[in-house]
């Protein structure tokens, strides 16, 4: 599924396109500007990055750079295929966290660190070392932007901003287009999807998720920009309102619930229309319901 937002100026003419993946209603994203692209974010299963690597050929353009927000693997799985697909493309990250991030998270689902809902890690993306000479070299393969922007071959640039607590992820990098006027929030914001507070998301990490929600939103209130979400639809500045108020509900739910049954029935309940139910949120209640 797609959706697409646009500006045409006398400056640049930059458009996004949101790949909507099947699975754990991830997002990718792609920039144009007419001349060359730049995706952000490429998906957990290979067959989806395969569509989304089969779109990006479609539009016919260079693919200059990928984005990866940060190191969850529904978001960097792709890496490996797009790096065959696209040799010219540079993978980048806007901090040297954030790839050691992927790679140890990448280390993680290997050695079992996957839930029954998610496959297995690809095999392209186990770690090159002495044992695996041929695995991915995540210290060449990924490289750190030197500067928090990105401008794009022809016009229109792309502000990254990276320097958040540990919330969702470790390292959380968003991305900001004046030119579109475009918040694009990655896992700081879900859309009508239960968010992932599984893992080692800690409650303290939840809160301080919650306060940075409140800064996002003062900073960006003025400018009022279109927000796009790492999961579910794209939004407006209400979409931190919603997130605001489910992290106060999930955390009140799990502190007081007797079981984790129980736990599913009310914040259901409380989101019927929200996806990845069976995922997500079954998952973050078995870290938060002992």
């Amino acid at each position: 599924m797609l959706y697409g937002v646009g500006t045409n100026t006398p400056a640049t003419q930059l458009h996004v396109e949101v790949y909507k993946g099947e699975f754990a209603s991830v997002n990718s994203f792609i920039f144009s500007n007419g001349k060359s692209l730049v995706v952000m974010d490429v998906q957990r299963k290979s067959s989806e990055a395969r569509k989304l690597a089969d779109l990006v050929k479609s539009k016919n353009l260079p693919l200059t750079h990928i984005i990866i927000s940060h190191g969850h693997t529904d978001h960097f799985t792709g890496m490996a295929l797009f790096h065959e697909e696209f040799p010219r493309a540079k993978i980048v990250v806007a901090s040297e966290d954030i790839r050691r991030d992927i790679k140890e998270y990448a280390i993680y689902m290997d050695r079992g660190g996957a839930t029954g809902a998610e496959p297995v890690l690809d095999p392209a993306l186990k770690p090159r070392s002495l044992e695996n000479p041929t695995g991915f070299d995540y210290e060449h393969t990924i490289q750190v932007l030197p500067r928090g922007r990105l401008t794009l071959h022809g016009g229109g640039t792309l502000e990254l901003t990276s320097k958040y607590p540990p919330t969702e992820a470790r390292h959380m990098t968003t991305v900001y287009s004046k030119e579109l006027n475009a918040l694009f929030v990655a896992d700081l914001g879900y859309n009508h999807v239960h968010a992932w507070m599984g893992d080692d998301i800690s409650t303290q990490r939840i809160k301080t998720w919650r306060e940075q929600l409140v800064k996002l939103k003062a900073s960006y209130l003025p400018s009022n920009p279109e927000v796009f979400p790492g999961h579910g639809d794209p939004s407006d500045m209400s979409l931190f309102d919603r997130m605001i108020r489910y992290i106060d509900d999930f955390l009140r739910v799990t502190s007081h619930a007797r079981s984790r049954e129980e736990a599913m029935h009310e914040l259901e309940s409380l989101y019927p229309d929200y996806r990845e139910a069976d995922f997500f949120l079954k998952y973050s209640i078995e870290n938060h319901v002992k």
